[in-house]
C-alpha cells in the first residue's frame, strides 16, 4: 500500500494551519514531500469558500471580536462553514494521480470516511448526491470542502462530534438557510469526544483510500520541513 504521513495537531488556531497547508501543498506539487494528512480541532473560526456570500456571515464585526471568532476567505469550494472545538478536521495533502483518484472519487471517499465513522459508533449516515458531506435524517453531520491544483489536494473534511460552542448559528451554513446541523453526540444521546472519534476516522481513511498511515510527531515534521526550506 502507498504511505501517507499523519500529523495529529490537537487543537490549533486556523491561521497557522492554513499557512502549513499551503506550504505542504506547494512542496507536494514539487514532489519534495510524500502525501500527508493533518488531523486536528480548530479554535472557533468561520471560513468562506469560493461560493460564499457576504450575507452568509450573520455576526457583526463587534460580535466576532467579542466571541473571539476569526473569519477567513479561502480557496476551497463551497460557501460558509464553521470549525471549532468538538469537531474533527482532516486535511489531506494528496497527489490524487498517485492514488488513481478523480476529483469526484476523492470527494466521495471523504464522505465515505465520515459515514464509516458513524457506522462504527452506531449512527447511520449517508451521502446526498449534489450536496457534499455526511448526512443524517435529522441534518448534516459532516462537511467536505476541497481545493485541488496540479492534482494535489488540500482543505478537506470536518465531522461534528460534540460542538461547544455550536458556531453554525453564526452563519448560513453551506448557503442553505434552512439547513439543520447536528453532531454525533446529538445523534447518540451521549457526550462523544474527538479523541474517541479520531482513531476511527484515521482507520476509515486508511481503508477507504487504500493507504498505510504512518504517524509523525510535530517535532519530526517541523525538522523535516525546515530542512526542505
Amino acid at each position: 500500500m502507498k504511505t501517507v504521513l499523519v500529523l495529529r495537531l490537537g487543537r490549533a488556531p486556523y491561521g497557522p494551519v492554513l499557512a502549513w497547508q499551503r506550504r505542504l501543498h506547494r512542496l507536494r506539487r514539487e514532489e519534495k514531500i510524500p502525501n500527508i494528512l493533518l488531523s486536528l480541532e480548530h479554535e472557533p473560526v468561520v471560513t468562506l469558500g469560493r461560493s460564499a456570500k457576504t450575507a452568509d456571515l450573520l455576526l457583526s464585526e463587534e460580535e466576532r471580536e467579542r466571541l473571539g471568532v476569526e473569519v477567513y476567505l479561502i480557496e476551497r469550494g463551497g460557501a460558509a462553514t464553521y470549525h471549532g472545538p468538538g469537531q474533527l478536521v482532516l486535511y489531506p495533502i494528496l497527489n490524487l494521480r498517485t492514488l488513481g483518484l478523480s476529483l469526484r472519487q476523492y470527494v466521495e471517499g471523504l464522505e465515505k470516511v465520515m459515514i464509516r465513522v458513524g457506522k462504527a459508533l452506531g449512527v447511520e449516515l449517508f451521502r446526498r448526491p449534489g450536496y457534499p458531506g455526511a448526512w443524517h435524517e435529522l441534518g448534516k453531520v459532516g462537511f467536505v470542502g476541497v481545493h485541488v491544483q496540479g492534482w494535489v489536494s488540500f482543505h478537506g473534511l470536518a465531522l461534528n462530534v460534540n460542538l461547544n460552542p455550536n458556531g453554525f448559528q453564526w452563519i448560513v451554513p453551506c448557503g442553505m438557510a434552512d439547513l439543520s446541523v447536528v453532531s454525533l453526540s446529538d445523534l447518540l444521546g451521549r457526550p462523544v469526544e474527538v479523541k474517541e472519534v479520531e482513531p476511527l476516522a484515521l482507520a476509515a481513511f486508511s481503508e477507504v483510500f487504500g493507504v498505510d498511515l504512518v504517524e509523525l510527531s510535530g517535532k519530526e515534521i517541523r525538522t523535516w520541513l525546515n530542512q526542505l526550506g
